[in-house]
């Protein structure tokens, strides 16, 4: 998890320079239906880019979350499979209101 804080941090840091912002980070409850909805929501967008393969969501295992603007940003840690083998992935979701979801990175994270 370590990983995902620093990336968080870096990508709110750079944010909120941009817009001259104080940062506001905070840990997700990754047992919320929201916070599920849009980590969901970052496989399925994954899969409409991607040509090979294609996720299955499996659970949240983490995430934090930030303020920007008007826009609230999403770092999350899904364990997602590929239908032979689970792995985890770094996803970052941007929502701009009303509802309005993004995703702007997905990637595997080493194991």
């Amino acid at each position: 998890m370590r990983f995902q804080s620093l990336f968080l941090i870096l990508v709110v840091l750079f944010a909120s320079a941009a817009t001259n912002q104080a940062l506001n980070i905070r840990d997700l409850n990754i047992s919320d239906p929201y916070v599920i909805d849009i980590a969901k929501f970052a496989v399925t967008e994954h899969n409409k880019q991607v040509t090979e393969g294609k996720l299955k969501f499996e659970k949240l295992v983490g995430g934090l979350s930030s303020d920007v603007d008007d826009e609230t940003h999403y770092i999350f840690n899904i364990s997602a499979n590929n239908g032979s083998t689970s792995n985890r992935y770094l996803s970052y979701v941007g929502e701009k209101p009303p509802n309005h979801f993004y995703l702007a990175l997905f990637e595997i994270l080493p194991k």
